[in-house]
């Protein structure tokens, strides 16, 4: 079954690290944000890191079972905390729900 068949849903979000919280957004990011995103019930696919050109510095993203779950996902006290928690290292954050592909999704 592919992914569409499945009616799984791609969670795509960007952002901009802020330049003075480097050092501390990677921390956050490797010992609390993709585990608690994992534990989440998240399936993390891509992660990617702008080197040059105006564009947001990382994108990432991740699968979610279904649309209803998704929607339970984004307003659920956990996910508010941890997103909360993440705008302390970061600036112009983005995010956007798509139904999943078999290919490269932007």
């Amino acid at each position: 079954m592919t992914v569409e068949e499945q009616n799984l849903v791609k969670l795509i979000m960007s952002w901009d690290i802020t330049p003075e919280h480097e050092q501390d957004y990677f921390e956050f990011v490797i010992r609390d944000y993709i585990p608690g995103v994992q534990r989440m019930g998240c399936e993390l696919t891509d992660a990617w890191a702008t080197v040059y050109g105006n564009k947001p510095q990382i994108t990432v993203s991740v699968i979610i079972g279904s649309p209803r779950k998704a929607r339970q996902l984004l307003f659920s006290e956990d996910w508010l905390s941890l997103n909360n928690r993440l705008q302390d290292f970061i600036q112009n954050y983005t995010m956007k729900l798509v139904y999943a592909r078999n290919r490269f999704q932007l």
